[in-house]
């Protein structure tokens, strides 16, 4: 969408009765990639959303999000958005570690097994063009300035773009609005952590020579560096060097990026005409519960982690995958058991946070190995990746996402709670089925079991489907977010 478009402010018909006195059923702060794909959800199926955030409409949102990972473009290909997506950035199958691994992604179980380099506002710009098509309500350069809820409702206070106080009503509102979130602090949540790492560069350039590879992690004693091709003939850079460290308000140059990727890399590769150089910090912070009452909490608003690994927009588009298809069966009433579906979020989702923090810290620290213990202990896990395939596995599963499970819903087993891939079925993949928004229910031929009495799908609403294998005997319920729900035996 360019600077010039304004977003449809038409709202979609409202699904709860018409006595209903709140303005909007969903408030959902903040739009970025997590707020968009939230909200978006949201409206696709019938609720009635409004989309706050605090800056103009058409302002740049210059971010540090590059990567799209194998399982979040399953969760695109279940809204019909991937391929496209795809078409504009590159694929990397592989991607080399410490200049010892090669980390190879094409080994991954999906459709998608490989890693997507796009810049961020690629998967905004879908994202808000399916928001806007399904009939979200945009307020832009509106900020909050505080918030209350009681048992039914929540009243959030705004200022306008003009200044003027403005009040909304819904029935549960969702900060997506980043690691300075304001529904964060009005709800007086900690934010405990810190920082991680200082002064790191960032840049987008081009290059007079091909790197050796083209994604790769290196160190030295002192620097280590990042390097990642968008496919337009653009590159990724981010540095980090241990005898430059300074605030974020120090100015930056092409010379010193220049200088901490030859000390890296031992050569800067010739890189030139920077359209973008910025100097950030990385803080490692989860706030401690995910929800509270009726507000919720997802993406960098709860949390945030080093940029090793790609991971952040990634996990919260994740966060808000699992959190839609929630909310929107509490709010057609579709959940024998609100409270709990609800509370699950967090008890799916913070633990998976937890382990990005984990994980993400792990790898910068090994980027700044410098004793000659780190270093080895650096070496030695790049030889134990490389050795060991279920390691690897173990790590290519964390970092895309496919690894991710939550725990069995109660009275069920594995599968349940485990990533259901994307399988053909008489009717077809089961991520175009899911594209319905729907709970997918797989059965043998003309098997029809009874649901179990916790699943929060109307039968009404339920995509069915067939296995192809005659010899399948097993009925397999599939969450709108992919994840497997029940199975019958």
């Amino acid at each position: 969408m360019s600077t010039t478009e304004t977003p449809k402010t038409t709202k979609a018909p409202k699904t709860a009765q018409t006595t209903d006195p709140t303005d909007t059923q969903v408030l959902v702060i903040g739009a970025g990639p997590t707020g968009l794909l939230l909200a978006g959800d949201l409206a696709t199926a019938g609720i009635d959303v409004t989309l706050v955030e605090r800056r103009p409409h058409g302002l740049a949102n210059m971010t540090r999000a590059f990567g799209v990972h194998a399982r979040t473009l399953e969760q695109l290909d279940a809204r019909g958005l991937a391929d496209e997506l795809v078409a504009t950035g590159t694929t990397l199958g592989s991607a080399r570690i410490f200049g010892q691994f090669d980390l190879d992604l094409t080994r991954l179980p999906s459709r998608f097994n490989h890693l997507l380099v796009t810049p961020q506002y690629e998967v905004e710009h879908l994202l808000e063009r399916r928001a806007v098509a399904a009939g979200v309500t945009f307020r832009y350069g509106t900020e909050l300035r505080g918030l209350r809820q009681d048992a039914d409702t929540v009243t959030a206070e705004f200022t306008d773009p003009d200044g003027t106080p403005l009040t909304l009503t819904a029935r549960h509102l969702v900060g997506t609005d980043g690691v300075r979130s304001a529904v964060r602090t009005a709800l007086g949540l900690p934010f405990p952590g810190g920082s991680v790492i200082r002064s790191i560069v960032l840049a987008d350039v081009r290059l007079t020579e091909d790197p050796s590879h083209p994604f790769s992690v290196t160190g030295s004693d002192d620097a280590f560096a990042f390097l990642a091709p968008f496919g337009d003939g653009w590159y990724r850079v981010m540095g980090w060097s241990r005898t430059r460290q300074v605030p974020d308000t120090e100015p930056v140059d092409l010379d010193e990026v220049r200088e901490i990727t030859r000390r890296a890399l031992g050569t800067d590769l010739g890189m030139h005409d920077a359209r973008w150089i910025s100097r950030f910090h990385s803080d490692e912070r989860q706030v401690p519960s995910y929800r509270a009452g009726r507000v919720f909490l997802a993406g960098d608003a709860a949390h945030v982690h080093s940029p090793a690994g790609g991971q952040g927009m990634n996990t919260g588009l994740q966060d808000a995958a699992n959190l839609s298809w929630k909310l929107t069966a509490v709010l057609r009433g579709d959940a024998p058991a609100p409270e709990a579906l609800l509370d699950s979020y967090q008890s799916e989702r913070h633990p998976v946070g937890a382990a990005v923090l984990r994980s993400s810290g792990a790898l910068v620290r090994l980027a700044m190995a410098h004793t000659p213990l780190t270093r080895a202990a650096r070496s030695l896990t790049a030889r134990l990746l490389s050795a060991v395939r279920p390691a690897s596995a173990r790590a290519m599963g964390m970092i895309s996402g496919l690894g991710i499970a939550y725990a069995p819903p109660a009275g069920s087993k594995r599968p349940a709670g485990r990533r259901a891939p994307d399988t053909r079925l008489r009717e077809g993949r089961l991520y175009e089925l899911l594209r319905a928004g729907e709970f997918v229910l797989i059965t043998p031929e003309g098997g029809l079991p009874a649901l179990p009495e916790t699943a929060p799908a109307s039968p009404e609403r339920l995509i069915r489907a067939t296995w192809t294998d005659p010899t399948r005997r097993t009925a397999v319920l599939v969450r709108p977010d992919g994840y497997v729900h029940w199975t019958s035996n």
